[in-house]
């Protein structure tokens, strides 16, 4: 998951490139979801869950992943804050 800063009026705009790229990245091997999170206090949070570590990094660094993400970073206002979590109890 990553902590996002979005610029000043660039919400709506994040959204609909979010679920463009969503397009894109779900069609990868071991995908699960991709969500972005509004809360309360108005902060930001991408949330993606992947089948494995390995999935994840091989669709991180694809082409495709390559070509959209300069995209999303356009519209923040300061470098994600990425935290990786795996699974510790069901």
């Amino acid at each position: 998951m990553a902590d996002i800063q979005l610029k000043e009026g660039a919400e709506e705009d994040f959204k609909k490139w979010f679920s463009e790229s969503n397009k894109i990245l779900s069609s990868f091997p071991g995908f699960v979801s991709r969500k972005f999170l509004k809360s309360p206090d108005g902060s930001y949070r991408i949330f993606v869950e992947h089948e494995s570590k390995e999935t994840f990094i091989k669709m991180h660094q694809s082409p495709e992943h390559e070509k959209i993400h300069p995209m999303g970073h356009s519209f923040m206002s300061a470098d994600p804050i990425r935290k990786t979590f795996t699974v510790a109890a069901e």
